[in-house]
């Protein structure tokens, strides 16, 4: 048929670390990148914070996990977690 496609949207994936685990069911996840500078050919960390959903509250401060993006939850939450990669120590 005209217009219709069987292909299914791609869900992006992100890994990152826990800054925070003090809202119920939401945790706070910091995610680096390096990126070159366009003159001085020097590379700078960039950070960026996403707010992700946990529904068992299982991530804590310093965990690495995997997460996925995936309906609006709420204003700011719109990724949910998929697995802990490494627990904190």
């Amino acid at each position: 048929m005209q217009g219709e496609s069987n292909n299914k949207s791609i869900k992006k994936v992100r890994v990152g670390t826990v800054l925070s685990d003090k809202m119920d069911k939401t945790v706070v996840v910091s995610v680096g990148r390096m990126k070159k500078h366009l003159l001085y050919k020097k590379y700078i960390r960039r950070t960026k914070n996403y707010k992700v959903h946990d529904e068992k509250n299982e991530c804590k401060v310093g965990d690495t996990i995997r997460f996925i993006d995936t309906r609006p939850i709420s204003k700011d939450k719109k990724w949910k977690m998929v697995e802990i990669i490494e627990k904190a120590k």
